[in-house]
Order: structure tokens, then C-alpha cells, then sequence
């Protein structure tokens, strides 16, 4: 990788933390109960995207026959007794670790709104320090969710950083495009359930954050 790499924006769920395996079982529920299934084609549609805005591509996606406000109402009932359940994914704690003590300025850009991302984080306080800066979905100046730029584009702005050198992590198809909309350089860490075509025009796609190699993007790499 060439390009000069300033600052790291993180998205937070299935990326850092992994809540996907709770958002997964909890989806499942619902569209049973409706006699639909929660498939990895509805899925793509689902992720990244803020609570409301997600609620709705999964009732289009599955053919539920609810509106996008009861889907949401019926997902947050079983969710934010499991949310607080959420652990760190592989590799999330090491890499974040290294680029703070490193000096890297780092920023976790979530669509996860205020309750939803302190029952998520409940943890990981300590963990969360790390971090110069969080935008969350519900952030008064936010004014469009992913797929839409503007929550890279607000970290990069509050961070005195230009889009241009600012590397993304992200695991959602709604991630990669809004990370790319701002002229960010991505690296995708994508669900096992998507397909991997979805992230094509991504800058690189592993298989898990451990496998990052900061020295190769231009950053401080792991000491031996």
C-alpha cells in the first residue's frame, strides 16, 4: 500500500465487537416467526446500516409483513438483554492496542445510537479509551447513515484529518461503499456468510483483524 495512512476509523459492530452473532440470532427469531428466513442474500441488506434504516431493508429483503417501527421494536425486545453479552473479535484488542502506543489517532465510527452502543460496550470501558474519538448513528450532526459518507466524513472533520489518508475498517457492504464515498482507502473484514464479490473494490478483505499487517499500510509495525 503507497498511500500515506494518518488516521484509522474502526466501525464497531462484527468488526470490533462481535455482536453480529447476536444480531444474527435474534433476526432469525423474528423472520420465524413470520415463516420467512433470515438469509446471508438478506442479510447484506441488513448490516451497517443505522437501527430504523436496517429494520427496514430486513422487512424488504425477508417479505416481512411488519412496518420497519415494529421490526425495530421486535428486535431491540430480544436485543438489549443480550447486548452487553459482546466480546471483542479476534485481534481487535492487539491492533487497537498497537496503533494508540503508537501515537496513531484512531476513531469508531458506528451507526449503533447512544443506548444501544453503551449496552454494547458495557465491558469494555477501559478498551473504549483507546479511542480519540466515537460517532455514533444518532450524533445530531449526522445526516445520513452508511451507505452515505457522512459518518467517515464527521470523524475525519472532528479528527483534523483528510479523508485521503484515513484508513477504514469495516465489515458491511453499506460500510464499504460510504467508507469509499468519502475517499477512504478500506479493509474489509467481511462476515463468513457474505459473499466475498460483494467486497471486491475493497483495498483488501481479511479473513480476521489478526491477520492485519500495520507495516505493509504504511504504519508502525508490530514489534518482533
Amino acid at each position: 500500500m503507497t498511500r500515506t495512512i494518518t488516521h484509522v476509523i474502526f466501525d464497531l459492530d462484527g468488526l470490533l465487537l462481535n455482536t453480529e452473532s447476536i444480531h444474527e440470532a435474534v433476526n432469525q427469531i423474528v423472520a420465524q416467526r413470520y415463516g420467512k428466513v433470515y438469509s446471508p442474500e438478506v442479510k447484506a441488506q441488513v448490516v451497517g446500516k443505522r437501527a430504523l434504516e436496517s429494520s427496514q431493508a430486513f422487512v424488504d429483503a425477508a417479505g416481512l409483513p411488519l412496518t420497519a417501527e415494529a421490526c425495530l421494536a421486535a428486535r431491540y425486545e430480544l436485543l438489549w438483554d443480550r447486548y452487553s453479552d459482546a466480546q471483542l473479535m479476534p485481534g481487535a484488542e492487539r491492533l487497537t492496542a498497537h496503533l494508540q502506543h503508537q501515537g496513531v489517532p484512531m476513531a469508531i465510527a458506528t451507526s449503533s445510537h447512544q443506548r444501544n452502543f453503551d449496552l454494547k460496550t458495557l465491558h469494555h470501558q477501559d478498551w473504549l479509551k483507546l479511542f480519540r474519538l466515537i460517532v455514533r448513528g444518532d450524533d445530531p450532526e449526522l445526516k445520513a447513515g452508511k451507505p452515505a459518507p457522512d459518518i467517515f466524513l464527521l470523524a475525519a472533520q472532528r479528527l483534523n484529518a483528510d479523508p485521503a489518508t484515513c484508513l477504514v475498517f469495516e465489515d458491511s457492504p453499506a460500510g464499504l461503499e460510504a467508507a469509499q464515498r468519502a475517499g477512504m482507502a478500506v479493509v474489509m473484514v467481511p462476515d463468513p456468510d457474505l459473499d466475498r464479490g460483494l467486497f471486491s473494490r475493497a483495498d483488501a478483505i481479511l479473513d480476521s483483524l489478526s491477520l492485519f499487517e500495520p507495516g505493509a499500510w504504511n504504519l508502525p509495525a508490530y514489534e518482533a
